[in-house]
């Protein structure tokens, strides 16, 4: 009988004192809470979000670009910390303890806009891994259609920050 392996975010195998962005962690009930999934082959990473209307622009119906880059920075820093885990051999399991990078840069072209109440998906993918840096390239899409690509450097942290 197969079992089927249980999805684990990666922004919830964060350490304790790391779980408290407002995008992306899991202990602040005021946040997004965004969640990143590693694919099944583990070459890419993904994060499904429906912008709520609050979120809108100067432009009615389209999410603005503040939240755009906070969901790339969110996504980015947990897509470089499993590439970077991975990258040592390591799995992803409900005891990891992932290390935690953050952004040193990021970079942001905007293509179309991004509908609000719609479904967006965001895809990540490894560039470059070198020993405390990843560069991490990604692409939102909604609505069959590439609306921003985006590519980050991302610098691991120390547990003392």
């Amino acid at each position: 009988m197969k079992t089927e392996k249980k999805r684990i975010a990666i922004q919830d195998t964060y350490g304790e004192k790391f779980q408290n962005c407002w995008g992306c962690g899991s202990k602040n009930e005021q946040g997004l809470q965004l969640k990143t999934y590693p694919s099944e082959d583990g070459e890419t990473c993904i994060t499904q979000y429906t912008p709520d209307k609050q979120y809108t622009g100067g432009v009615p119906n389209n999410l603005f670009g503040g939240m755009i880059a906070t969901i790339f920075d969110c996504h980015g820093t947990a897509s470089a910390a499993w590439f970077a885990h991975k990258n040592k051999g390591l799995e992803l399991t409900g005891e990891t303890v992932i290390g935690r990078f953050i952004t040193a840069r990021l970079e942001i072209d905007y293509k179309k806009p991004v509908p609000m109440d719609e479904p967006i998906t965001i895809r990540s993918c490894l560039q470059e891994i070198g020993e405390r840096k990843a560069i991490i390239k990604m692409e939102m899409e909604a609505d069959g259609l590439i609306r921003a690509q985006a590519q980050m450097v991302a610098v691991s942290v120390k547990d003392k920050m």
